[in-house]
């Protein structure tokens, strides 16, 4: 005799294991014996994860969660449904890994990779396994490797000079991440900039596209902002300025890009990046030890370090003047004093700006900084104020300055060779830009934030260029029929000690020759970045095995685009526009058949957790805190703390496994309770106090289906579930339509939380009339339940008689009829406040509901007029009295 208590740890790995063997989630797809092309197609994809060491975080399988609910869901409506997963598994941890250990970058890639795919299942997600992909095995870098190829055959790959990160002390070239404020992370050592020639990647020839074709895609609005911005277009003019003197070289001077011509007459100096080309000729005897220093300095610090806001406006001036060509060269205002300062970044413009402190935050705030000129060519409107006014004492004179960057009226903007006085900022613009293009010294120019990207790595673990570099300096691809290039075997992956990328050390995988001539070539030392492999995996999903193409056309057209595609919101930028400016390539080329790989896109929010911060603001890991008296404080010091929540981070040691989630309350009790913490693009605390709760809501539903107590039979049900014909509740019926009705339209709204409301509501009406379920009624209950706890209703659906899975089972439908209510309850209130309650009809006229509500409130009318009746249908009534 066996007790039936509901033990997700013997009903989940049976269901996992059953799945595994039967295939059941195997997708077909063109060109399969067993693909149905009449079926409507749903292609739903997580954001490729990297598989690191510590494995999967409770706050991983929210959005795994949610993709899954919604495939099951549409395998049930009777779509053909991609649902795949592979590993984006080049990476620095890796080779880290491989540099401390001497283990090859393979074999720990392998050993998480497994790790995170064990997770996975224990998790019940339906992936396609048939369809698993891994950036690290040949028979995937061999597409990525031909994809840069057609990029380099288009002009969109070239070879250019780009300041890396060294480290003297490790010898060797770091990662912009392994490097915090000019120090490497690791051993805290110095670091400076140096150029090394890399591969770039010309997406700025796509700009406008990446733009315009925002309009074709379903995006959050806030991602799409986040893209403009990136991309940051701007109409301007680019205008060229003369160096004083012989100093320049080539006389060309140099050139700037600005959005306001109009504010040329306020040009009070120049500035240039530090790494630009023309400082070291311009730069005078006298100035040339500052400024050697403080590019020295500049070198050690990051881009994002350079242009901080809130930083001091540093710089020093070069000795150098330029000649600003709105002013005769006799009038004093065309001298132009010429600084470098490092929040000037030679990778974004021209590397050098016009500087108008009247008329630009930055610019005003170096000026006072340095005691530089500040004139006034915008005039505010009547009414406005300046946006920065300081007052400063400046050659033994007190004088207020001023910065407004708004639209106004141009004033002191005229000398004999050109006139903006009175105009506004268009007209001024336009009337600018034409007198600069009547003197070949400038035009109309449009700019884009966007800079090339930046696609070398000084690695070993990632994928090699498909590159050989000839004797005579030309470079030319490897043949595709000789792809893939794949790396040399290295048992050493320490840096080298020189600039040199690992990949030099395999000296006889370097030297190689050219397959046509026969002629002595070397191979590209660098390798890909992370980001390649991941910028078309969406596209070999849909035709995994094929070994003559990246995927058959016949897969792309079917498949393509990606329906739902989810994900964080901290890939708004860099994958997301990558992957789209490989797309619109192979679109280009007639590889695909969309302009947009990804038609609906959505971010879940983050599973946070507790965390603890003292008085100076640092966050605490959780184990050096203490609760006493509802108060908490540090272990140590005994430090007061405040207690907050923060993202989960191994530093603060506030991670919680999904392991330990389910091996003690089950897969579906997590699948459930992550769905169930709220909306889902909203970040949540997580809370494991709140795991009994939906465990018990599914322990409700097992005691609907099976009885308690000892039986004779291990697999059983309620012997009324197994009877065929029997008459539905009237009102079980009803709420049972009232439960499918909300489950599908939340559903539709990705509302999963509200969705699991509405089947919590059911299952207390159902127990509250358990011996009138129905088996007609368990089913459909069944199959609404089985998206979101797949494992319990399978067991259910097999209990009820049925061999086969649920899987592909139709999804219960609702009748629009059972959903009107007959009567409804409405409060009654007297000035605001309820008073009583009501019961109507549900199709009550107004003058009987106003009656009855009379009389629920009799007592506390009395001896009151009425002034006013409010009727609020289907919510209550209300009486206005005095």
């Amino acid at each position: 005799m066996a007790r039936q208590n509901y033990d997700p740890s013997t009903i989940e790995p049976r269901w996992q294991a059953f799945w595994d063997e039967h295939q059941t989630f195997r997708t077909p797809g063109p060109g399969d014996r067993d693909f149905d092309p009449k079926k409507p197609k749903y292609y739903v994809l997580d954001m490729f994860p990297y598989p690191s060491g510590s494995g999967l975080h409770v706050g991983h399988p929210e959005g795994y969660t949610a993709t899954d609910i919604l495939a099951r869901w549409k395998r049930m409506q009777g779509y053909n449904v991609l649902h795949p997963m592979g590993w984006d598994a080049f990476g620095l941890p890796a080779e880290q890994h491989a540099i401390k250990t001497g283990t090859h970058p393979r074999e720990e890639t392998a050993k998480n990779i497994a790790r995170f795919k064990s997770q996975l299942k224990s998790l019940g997600l339906s992936y396609d396994w048939s369809r698993e992909i891994n950036t690290t095995d040949p028979g995937y870098y061999k597409w990525t490797q031909w994809i840069f190829a057609r990029l380099y055959e288009k002009g969109l790959a070239y070879l250019a000079e780009v300041p890396v990160w060294w480290c003297e002390a490790l010898g060797t070239v770091l990662a912009n991440e392994e490097v915090i404020d000019g120090r490497s992370e690791r051993g805290d050592h110095p670091c400076e900039k140096r150029p090394m020639r890399q591969w770039m990647l010309r997406i700025t020839a796509y700009a406008e596209r990446l733009l315009d074709d925002l309009e074709l895609v379903e995006w959050p609005e806030s991602i799409k902002a986040m893209q403009r911005t990136w991309i940051g277009k701007s109409e301007g003019a680019r205008i060229r300025f003369a160096v004083e003197g012989a100093r320049d070289p080539d006389g060309d001077g140099f050139e700037v890009f600005t959005t306001r011509p109009d504010t040329l007459f306020g040009v009070t100096y120049m500035v240039l990046a530090p790494e630009h080309p023309l400082v070291d000729a311009i730069t005078t005897d006298d100035r040339r030890a500052a400024v050697e220093d403080y590019r020295r300095v500049a070198a050690q610090k990051s881009d994002l370090d350079r242009t901080d806001l809130n930083k001091d406006k540093s710089g020093v001036f070069t000795g150098a003047y330029a000649q600003n060509p709105v002013f005769p060269d006799d009038d004093p205002r065309s001298r132009v004093p010429i600084w470098i300062a490092d929040y000037v970044l030679m990778s974004y413009g021209t590397g050098a700006i016009m500087a108008v402190p009247g008329g630009d935050d930055r610019d005003f705030d170096f000026a006072v900084q340095h005691g530089l000129d500040i004139v006034t060519v915008v005039q505010p409107p009547a009414g406005t104020a300046p946006d920065k006014s300081v007052e400063r004492e400046r050659n033994g004179v007190t004088e207020t300055v001023t910065c407004f960057h708004g639209e106004g009226t141009a004033v002191h903007s005229s000398s004999p060779v050109l006139t903006i006085d009175g105009l506004r900022k268009q007209d001024a613009i336009a009337r600018v830009i034409a007198w600069l293009q009547e003197r070949g010294i400038g035009e109309a120019q449009t700019n884009y934030r966007l800079r090339d990207w930046l696609f070398s790595r000084q690695r070993y673990w990632g994928e090699p260029f498909p590159v050989l570099h000839l004797e005579d300096g030309t470079h030319r691809l490897v043949p595709d029929a000789m792809l893939p290039v794949m790396p040399p075997e290295l048992t050493d992956f320490a840096p080298s000690g020189n600039m040199e990328p690992p990949l030099a050390k395999a000296t006889d995988w370097v030297q190689t020759s050219d397959p046509d001539t026969g002629a002595p070539a070397r191979r590209e030392l660098n390798t890909m970045p992370q980001w390649a492999g991941s910028c078309w995996y969406y596209l070999r999903f849909m035709d995994p095995h094929n070994e003559d193409a990246a995927f058959s056309k016949e897969a792309e057209r079917y498949w393509g685009p990606i329906d739902l595609y989810v994900g964080g919101a901290e890939h708004a930028v860099l994958h997301l526009l990558y992957a789209r400016f490989w797309h619109k390539v192979l679109f280009d080329l007639g590889v695909v058949s969309t302009k947009e790989p990804f038609q609906r896109l959505f971010n879940q929010g983050m599973v946070l957790s507790w965390a603890y911060k003292d008085a100076r603001g640092a966050l605490i890991p959780v184990d050096e805190a203490e609760e006493k008296d509802g108060k908490f404080f540090h272990v140590k010091t005994r430090e007061p703390l405040e207690r907050i929540v923060a993202k989960m981070s191994k530093s603060l040691k506030n991670v919680s496994s999904p392991d330990d989630i389910i091996e003690r309350w089950g897969a579906d009790t997590m699948r459930l309770y992550e769905m169930f913490m709220g909306p889902l693009e909203a970040s949540t605390p997580w809370n494991p106090d709140d795991l009994p709760g939906v465990h018990r809501f599914l322990q409700r539903v097992w005691r609907l289906y099976v009885p308690e107590g000892d039986v004779g039979e291990v697999a059983v049900v309620h012997p009324a579930l197994l009877r065929e014909g029997d008459a539905d509740d009237p009102e079980l019926e009803k709420a049972l339509h009232k439960a499918i009705q909300k489950v599908t339209h939340d559903l539709e709204r990705m509302q999963f939380n509200t969705a699991i409301s509405a089947m919590m509501v059911f299952v207390n009406e159902a127990t509250k009339k358990h011996d009138a379920l129905t088996r007609s009624q368990a089913l459909r209950f069944v199959t609404l339940l089985a998206p979101f706890a797949p494992h319990l209703a399978e067991d259910l659906w097999r209990r009820l008689g049925h061999d086969a899975s649920l899987t592909y089972e139709s999804w219960p439908t609702f009748d629009e009829k059972l959903l009107v209510e007959a009567e409804v309850e409405l409060a009654v209130q007297v000035l605001g406040k309820v008073r009583g309650k009501i019961v109507v009809a549900a199709d009550a006229a107004q003058p009987a509901i106003v009656d009855a509500a009379k009389q629920a409130v009799a007592t506390q009318l009395e001896g009151k007029t009425i002034v006013k009746e409010i009727v609020v249908p289907g919510r209550l009534v209300n009486f206005v009295v005095r």
